[in-house]
C-alpha cells in the first residue's frame, strides 16, 4: 500500500495499490464522520461499513468502494472540514479528494467506464469546441438547450447522458475575448497595475456580461487588462473524469500562454473558482515545473485581488460607490473558493461596497459535469435542496431577491432551484460604481416556462 496523491509516482496507476490505500482511508472517514453532511458518497460509504459485523472497511467489494467514487463529485469540502489532510499536517496524510481522483483515472486507464459515461465526457468535456460552435449558432443552441424536459433536450440525454431536467448556461452571441479585442480601454484613474484576465470557458462562451463587469471595475481602478493568447479551458471536467493525458495537455497549454505574464510580475485573475483553484493547486500536481509554479503563485480569484489591491501600500480600491444597488443580498459561498482558504474575498468586496452579504455556504452539487449527467441528477437535487432552503431563508430574512455568487454552474442550479437568476459579485460591484452594463447583456439561464433566450 502506498499512499501517494502524486501522479507521477509510478503506483499511482496500479489498482491493487490504490484498493488498499482505499481501505486505510476508507476506515479512517468511518470511524470519524465528519464529513457525513457533504454529499451522499460519506452516507453510503458508512452503510456499506456499517453492515458489516466487523465494522472493518477491508470487507468492501471493489465495486462498493467504487460506488462511493461514484457519488464523490469532488466538492473540496473536505479540506475545510477533514483535521488529517496533508495541510494540516497529520501523519495520516488523508487526502480524499485526490483520492478519488486518482481512482477515476485508474477506472479511465483501465477502461472500465461505461460507454455511457464516456460518452458524456467527451460530449461535456470540450468546452472550447462546444462554445464556439454554440457562440457561432446561438439562436439555435439556445433555442434547444433553453427548456429542460423538451424533446430537444430529451434527445441529449439519451444520446450524450446530459440531464433533460437541468437548466443548462446559455450560449452568448459574443464572445468575451471578442469584444475585448474591439473595446476601448479606458482607465478611471491614474494607472496602479497590469493584470493577465484568464477568463475561463464559462464568461468566455456563456456570461461574458461577467468578463465586462470585471474588465470595467478593473479599469475603473486603474488596473490595465491583458487578455493572453492560446489559452483554453482549464481542464477541470477532463481531470474529474480520470482523463488525465488530456487535462494535462490543455494544462500545458494554459500554462504556456499565462507563465510570461506571472514572469512579467502579472497577477493572473480568474472570475470562477473551479478554474482558479486548477491554476493554483492542479496544475503544480500534475504537471508540474517552474512555469506551473509560477502560474500558480501569480493566480487570483478576481475579488481576492481586488482585496489585495485595497490593501497594498502602495495600491488602493476605489472608494466611489454611488451607483444604485440594495444594501442587503444573499450570497452564496462557491466550495471550491472554500477549498482554496483564502478567505470569503467577494463578501469583504460586497463590504466595501456598503453592501451586507447573508452568507449560503451549501453545496450545489453540480462540480461541471457530475451534476450534469442524468444518472446523477436525483442526487444533485438531493444534495442541492440544502442550498436552496438556505438561499430562501436568506431572501426571506433580507426582504431582497438579489442573489451573488461567484460560480456560474453553480448559479444554474441556484436558478433552478429557486427560480432566482444570482449574479457575480463583480457584477453587482459595478453596479456599485454605478457603471452600466453592456448593451446586449443578459442573465446566462432561462427558467420557468419561457423560451425566450434574447437572440
Amino acid at each position: 500500500m502506498t499512499t501517494t496523491y502524486d501522479p507521477h509516482d509510478p503506483v499511482y496507476l496500479v489498482e491493487s495499490d490504490l484498493r488498499e490505500e482505499m481501505v486505510r482511508v476508507y476506515d479512517i472517514c468511518h470511524g470519524c464522520r465528519l464529513c457525513f453532511k457533504y454529499c451522499t458518497a460519506f452516507p453510503t460509504l458508512f452503510e456499506y461499513i456499517d453492515s458489516f459485523p466487523s465494522q472493518d472497511a477491508a470487507e468492501m467489494t471493489p465495486e462498493q468502494q467504487d460506488q462511493v467514487v461514484e457519488e464523490c463529485f469532488n466538492c473540496k469540502l473536505c479540506y475545510v472540514n477533514c483535521p488529517y489532510t496533508p495541510g494540516q499536517g497529520h501523519e495520516w496524510n488523508l487526502d480524499f479528494p485526490r483520492l478519488m481522483l486518482r481512482a477515476e483515472a485508474i477506472l479511465v486507464a483501465k477502461e472500465r467506464k461505461l460507454s455511457r459515461e464516456r460518452i458524456t465526457t467527451e460530449a461535456v468535456a470540450r468546452t472550447d469546441l462546444n462554445g464556439k460552435l454554440g457562440t457561432r449558432l446561438s439562436g439555435v443552441a439556445n433555442k434547444l438547450i433553453s427548456k429542460p424536459g423538451s424533446l430537444p433536450r430529451r434527445v441529449m440525454s439519451k444520446t450524450a447522458g446530459i440531464a433533460s431536467q437541468r437548466i443548462l448556461p446559455l450560449f452568448a452571441r459574443e464572445r468575451f475575448s471578442t469584444w475585448f479585442r474591439k473595446r476601448t480601454p479606458s482607465l478611471g484613474r491614474e494607472r496602479q497595475d497590469t493584470v493577465a484576465v484568464f477568463p475561463t470557458c464559462l464568461v468566455e462562451y456563456n456570461q461574458p456580461a461577467i468578463g465586462h463587469d470585471l474588465v470595467k471595475v478593473y479599469e475603473h481602478n486603474g488596473v490595465e487588462c491583458e487578455l493572453p493568447e492560446g489559452m483554453q479551458c482549464c481542464g477541470a471536467p477532463w481531470l474529474h473524469s480520470g482523463e488525465i493525458d488530456k487535462f494535462v495537455e490543455q494544462g500545458r497549454s494554459n500554462i504556456a500562454a499565462l507563465a510570461p505574464h506571472a514572469r512579467r510580475g502579472q497577477k493572473i485573475v480568474v472570475p470562477q473558482p473551479t478554474c482558479s483553484y486548477v491554476l493554483k493547486k492542479d496544475y503544480v500536481d500534475y504537471i508540474g515545473g517552474p512555469d506551473a509554479e509560477a502560474v500558480a503563485a501569480a493566480t487570483r480569484d478576481s475579488s481576492e485581488y481586488l482585496i489585495e489591491l485595497r490593501k497594498g501600500d502602495d495600491t488602493e480600491l476605489a472608494d466611489d460607490f454611488d451607483g444604485d444597488v440594495p444594501e442587503q443580498v444573499t450570497y452564496h459561498v462557491p466550495c471550491h473558493l472554500r477549498a482554496q482558504e483564502i478567505g470569503l474575498k467577494s463578501r469583504d468586496l460586497m463590504k466595501a461596497a456598503g453592501i451586507k452579504a447573508r452568507l449560503v455556504q451549501e453545496c450545489s452539487a453540480i462540480d461541471g459535469m457530475w451534476g450534469y449527467k442524468e444518472e446523477n441528477y436525483q442526487r444533485s437535487k438531493k444534495v442541492a435542496a440544502k442550498m436552496a432552503r438556505g438561499v430562501g431563508q436568506a431572501i426571506k430574512a433580507t426582504g431582497v431577491e438579489v442573489v451573488v455568487g461567484d460560480c456560474h454552474l453553480a448559479n444554474g442550479s441556484i436558478a433552478e432551484e429557486t427560480g432566482v437568476i444570482p449574479m457575480h459579485p463583480l457584477q453587482l460591484v459595478a453596479r456599485a460604481y454605478g457603471l452600466p452594463p453592456e448593451p446586449g447583456d443578459r442573465p446566462g439561464f432561462v427558467v420557468g416556462e419561457s423560451t425566450d433566450t434574447g437572440d
